[in-house]
């Protein structure tokens, strides 16, 4: 597949949004993702093998689903999560946004959805350096195209690596309407700015907090 355009090799001009960080810090950032990505394979192994069993056990097909997404300038990569839906999911081969109550969704992976189990794979797209714990959460191609029609701005995502959350996904929700795709943009884009190591601290205990208090986001 083409990867999407790379703004960051195109000259030596400075892009009209600039990265709040700068090298040395996302040096630092990617440190903090190999050593966290790590960590979070070892202590989390129990729930990893206890998800995997229980979803073998539905018997309707692999327990990990992996889906073509576009990173870190343009380039598309396969994420990895827990299967939540039922395989027929899009059997008409048109992909569909995720519904908050969506009926493609299995019992075990209403759950998962639910308590946001079904992201822990995602700690492999973070080691292999897909992902970073904090960013945008990247996008398929379909979709993409369908915003860049309404703001070509979308470019300036692929300066960063995409996250497993983000401020986005904490208070916009599920994007499951093109407007609440647009307003992930703009979020998203804002973080671009103003992004630090400080607001991604921020960004991760705003995420613990909501998933251990039971908050839906």
């Amino acid at each position: 597949m083409r990867k999407h355009q790379d703004i960051s090799a195109e000259t030596n001009t400075e892009p009209p949004i600039k990265d709040g960080m700068n090298l040395a810090e996302r040096a630092v950032k990617r440190f903090f993702d190999i050593v966290g990505a790590a960590l979070g394979l070892v202590l989390l192994s129990p729930v990893f093998a206890i998800v995997y069993i229980k979803l073998r056990r539905q018997g309707d097909g692999p327990a990990i689903f992996r889906q073509e997404r576009i990173g870190y300038h343009g380039r598309p990569f396969n994420i990895l999560k827990f299967r939540t839906m039922v395989m027929s999911s899009e059997e008409e081969g048109v992909p569909q946004l995720a519904q908050k109550s969506d009926d493609r969704l299995t019992p075990v992976g209403k759950f998962l959805r639910e308590h946001h189990l079904d992201e822990l794979p995602q700690l492999i797209n973070v080691l292999r350096g897909d992902m970073s714990f904090v960013g945008p959460r990247p996008e398929r191609k379909y979709f993409i195209d369908k915003i860049m029609e309404q703001n070509s701005d979308y470019q300036y995502i692929y300066l960063m690596r995409p996250g497993t959350t983000s401020m986005a996904t904490i208070y916009n929700g599920y994007t499951d309407t093109m407007e609440k795709m647009l307003i992930r943009l703009q979020m998203d884009l804002d973080y671009l700015r103003k992004r630090s190591l400080l607001l991604d601290l921020r960004v991760l205990f705003v995420t613990a907090e909501y998933m251990l208090f039971g908050k839906k986001f």
